[in-house]
C-alpha cells in the first residue's frame, strides 16, 4: 500500500484526470453537435437544449461530472478509503494491542501464558506481526503466574532488551541467572545484575562476556564472589580473550590474585603471569598462606 502522502496525490491525479477525460469528451461532443444542423448535444432540431437550473452547463456536463466523481471515489475506495477512515482503522488496531498486552499482563491462566511464551515468533519479514509479538511477550514475561520454567525459558532465549529488562526485575533469582547468562545481553544489564543481591545471579553475570571491564574489576575486588567466577576472571586476557586489552585485562587478573576468595590453583597459575605486576601479586599471596 502507498504512504498517505503518495495515496492522496494519486486520488488528486486520478480525480483530476477523469474530469479532464470528461471535459474532453463534452467538448468533441459540442464540436460534433454544431457540425451536424438540428441536433445539438444529442437533442433533435426545434426542441429546447435542456440544462441545468441557473447554470449554463448542459445535462451531458452535469452527466460527465457525476462519472468523474465517482471514478475519483472508486480510487479512493482502491487505496482504502480517505485519511479519516485510515486513521480511525490505525487507532482501532492500536488500541486491540493495548487490550491484549493488558490482558496478558494480568492474567491468570497459566496454560495459556505457558503457550504464549513458548509459541513460535513471526518471520521477521512481518515486520507488524513480529513487533506485535515481541511487544506481548513482554507482557507474558512481567507476569508472575506465567510459570517459572516458561519465564526462565525466556530469560535464555530471547534477545530483546524489553523482554530481559522485565525479566531481570523478577522475584524468582533462577530467572534472573538465566537473564545473567544471556549472551544477547545489552553490557549495562549484565552490568547490573553483578550487583545482584543473589550470589549465583552476580557470579553468572560477571562471566557473561558482554560486561565491561569496569565491572569485572569490580568483581574480581569483590571478597564474595565465588572461586568459579574468580577462576573465569583470573584467565581473561590470556587463556579467555587472548586479543584483549593487555592493560585491562592485566588489572584484572591483579585484582584475582589478590581476592581472598582466589583458589590455590589459581594463585599458581597467576604466579607464572606474564604481566609482571599480577605475578608479584601471587607471589606474594602464595608466601602469606604458606606461613
Amino acid at each position: 500500500m502507498l504512504p498517505a502522502g503518495d495515496m492522496l496525490g494519486s486520488m488528486d491525479a486520478s480525480e483530476e484526470s477523469n474530469q479532464q477525460i470528461g471535459s474532453n469528451s463534452i467538448h468533441q461532443s459540442t464540436q460534433q453537435g454544431s457540425q451536424q444542423p438540428g441536433h445539438q448535444l444529442g437533442t433533435e432540431a426545434g426542441q429546447p437544449q435542456r440544462t441545468c437550473a441557473g447554470s449554463g452547463n448542459s445535462a451531458e456536463t452535469v452527466s460527465g461530472a457525476a462519472d468523474a466523481s465517482a471514478a475519483g471515489s472508486s480510487v479512493a475506495s482502491s487505496v482504502g478509503g480517505s485519511p479519516a477512515d485510515r486513521t480511525e482503522k490505525n487507532a482501532a488496531d492500536f488500541e486491540a494491542l493495548t487490550d491484549s498486552y493488558e490482558r496478558l499482563r494480568h492474567s491468570t491462566d497459566s496454560a495459556e501464558l505457558s503457550s504464549f511464551a513458548r509459541r513460535p515468533l513471526p518471520e521477521k519479514a512481518d515486520q507488524a506481526a513480529f513487533s506485535r509479538a515481541t511487544a506481548l511477550l513482554e507482557a507474558v514475561a512481567g507476569n508472575p503466574n506465567t510459570p517459572t520454567e516458561d519465564r526462565v525459558f525466556l530469560a535464555q532465549t530471547m534477545p530483546f532488551p524489553n523482554v530481559l529488562v522485565k525479566l531481570s526485575q523478577d522475584p524468582a533469582s533462577e530467572v534472573r541467572k538465566a537473564v545473567a547468562g544471556n549472551a544477547d545481553d545489552k553490557n549495562w544489564l549484565a552490568g547490573r545484575l553483578t550487583k545482584d543481591d543473589d550470589p549465583q545471579v552476580r557470579d553468572v553475570a560477571l562471566r557473561n562476556r558482554q560486561i565491561s571491564w569496569k565491572m569485572r574489576l569490580e568483581g574480581a575486588q569483590n571478597p564474595e564472589v565465588g572461586t568459579q567466577t574468580l577462576d573465569f576472571l583470573g584467565k581473561l586476557g590470556t587463556q579467555i580473550e587472548p586479543n584483549a586489552s593487555p592493560v585491562l585485562s592485566a588489572m584484572v587478573r591483579r585484582a584475582v590474585a589478590l581476592n581472598p576468595n582466589c583458589s590455590t590453583a589459581m594463585l599458581s597459575q597467576l604466579a607464572q603471569d606474564p604481566a609482571q605486576q599480577v605475578a608479584n601479586a601471587a607471589h606474594g599471596e602464595l608466601r602469606g598462606r604458606s606461613v
